[in-house]
């Protein structure tokens, strides 16, 4: 019971934390989109899309898939922690040699001489974040995710406040470049600062041989999934002008404030907690049938509420020449609605240690994303059809996620689909409420919007509370506790 209950707690502060600090730092960042949207043009936000994929796949090469080894593992030695900070840091110099040499073939395929010294500029963050992976490996190990909330908050700002600044004094591009080796600086500073380790001079190929046996399959789905979740950058730069990719970067991050922070919340805390409860199926399972609900609860009528109100958010947010990025922004939110639920099967499986069966179902989703990208293409729909062949993907790729996630917990695919269903349906309903508030509405896009936010809390929360829906209690639940734990906090350190 006490296992329970501390387990609980853990999880309660984690999923606190590492909310806070997704949609704190993405909160900055994406203030800072805001500013600069109007202030740079969607052709510069364009090149910066082009190389993009570049940064992100090295990124997941540094990595290596040890990140999550390293997490799974029970008890991490001195030794094995400098080993893996070693080799981080040597590959992140390879790949930074790499991508300077290349630089000018990317120019050429893209047809843009302005890249190369883009890429070469921004590939020096590569050196900069391998320096900070452990110290962040040891605080979500740890599952301390307050730390790490005031350590993004503060980076995401400075860089934010840097970027805005240079943007006003026309460097247009450039300001984005600022604001990305900025952030990546300030972050790995603040990791050292806030965190005691410190690597020692010593090297075992034992120990990384130990993790790569379960982070190589993982580091191979995870550069298939990378490869693929950008493969648009390059489609689309290459075949349309620099500000249709403009548009849909930005499309693309907006979505990522709600998608990728609440995804990457679920992932960072689920993760490690379901880790220590590995061998525990029946708590494994209850647990992992609690998440599945909370998360659809939470992002099935957040996502469908953005698809209705981005019509008069993205010309409040962005201004009006960004109108365009709509349509793309409405298919990326449908789309990402489901996202976490991704994530929180995918986690069981590496929970279980079956990273051979993580990288054969990555390289069958990616194979059904190829065809439906390749029909697409054949038939000339274009951008639309593209996003189009995304969003057919991802909804049967969930059901082949949950299918073999089943197989490893006694949570069927027909239960999973049953519980969330309903909670789908929900969504739906109030999203069609809210496009009708909006349609009757005045015309003033302000007034519209907080019609349309207002009417679709009070209306998704009093159905919660009227048919005592299990999620709304939990939530409610969890929000109470953390009130009156914040409450006590502060009122022990008036006291002190």
């Amino acid at each position: 019971m006490e296992v329970g209950k501390s387990l609980k707690e853990k999880t309660i502060t984690g999923l606190f934390w590492s909310f806070t600090d997704q949609f704190a730092s993405q909160g900055i960042q994406f203030f800072v989109l805001l500013i600069l949207a109007r202030l740079v043009s969607p052709e510069d936000f364009g090149l910066i899309g082009m190389v993009s994929i570049f940064i992100v796949i090295s990124n997941t090469l540094i990595d290596c898939g040890l990140t999550q080894a390293l997490i799974r593992e029970r008890k991490v030695s001195q030794e094995e922690y400098s080993t893996i900070f070693f080799f981080n840091f040597v590959m992140a110099s390879l790949l930074f040699i790499i991508l300077y040499l290349i630089a000018p073939l990317v120019s050429t395929f893209f047809h843009d001489f302005r890249l190369v010294t883009i890429l070469r500029v921004l590939s020096i963050g590569l050196l900069i974040n391998s320096l900070g992976i452990i110290q962040r490996v040891i605080l979500i190990r740890n599952i301390n995710f307050r730390t790490q909330t005031k350590i993004n908050f503060s980076a995401a700002l400075c860089a934010g406040i840097i970027a805005i600044i240079f943007s006003l004094f026309g460097f247009g591009v450039w300001s984005i470049i600022i604001q990305s080796l900025i952030f990546q600086l300030a972050q790995t500073i603040l990791l050292w600062k806030c965190n005691k380790w410190i690597p020692t001079w010593t090297f075992s190929y034992q120990s990384l041989q130990k993790f790569f046996w379960f982070g190589n399959k993982l580091l191979i789905s995870n550069l298939i999934d990378t490869l693929y979740n950008n493969c648009y950058s390059i489609i689309i730069g290459r075949l349309y002008p620099a500000a249709q990719l403009g548009y849909y970067t930005n499309a693309s991050k907006l979505g990522d404030v709600i998608i990728n922070s609440t995804t990457s919340s679920l992932q960072r805390v689920t993760y490690p907690v379901l880790s220590t409860i590995q061998d525990e199926e029946k708590l494994l399972s209850e647990g992992f049938q609690k998440i599945i609900r909370i998360t659809a609860y939470i992002m099935f009528p957040l996502m469908c509420g953005m698809i209705v109100i981005s019509d008069s958010l993205i010309p409040l947010l962005l201004g009006p020449q960004w109108n365009d990025a709509i349509i793309y922004f409405q298919l990326i939110a449908f789309a990402g609605m489901i996202y976490p639920l991704h994530a929180v099967n995918l986690n069981i499986l590496q929970v279980k240690g079956r990273s051979d069966l993580f990288l054969k179902l990555e390289v069958i989703k990616k194979i059904l994303l190829t065809i439906l990208i390749a029909i697409s293409l054949s038939f000339s729909l274009g951008i639309l059809g593209l996003l189009g062949a995304a969003i057919l993907s991802s909804y049967i790729s969930l059901f082949i996620n949950a299918y073999y996630s089943a197989k490893e917990i006694s949570y069927s695919i027909w239960k999973q689909l049953k519980d969330i269903l309903p909670l789908f349906l929900l969504s739906i309903f109030m999203g069609s409420f809210v496009f009708f508030i909006g349609v009757i509405s005045p015309g003033n896009l302000i007034i519209k919007l907080i019609f349309q936010v207002i009417s679709g809390c009070l209306l998704y929360a009093s159905i919660g509370w009227m048919f005592k829906m299990k999620e709304f209690i939990v939530i409610y639940s969890l929000l109470f506790q953390l009130f009156n734990k914040v409450s006590r906090q502060n009122f022990k350190s008036k006291g002190a």
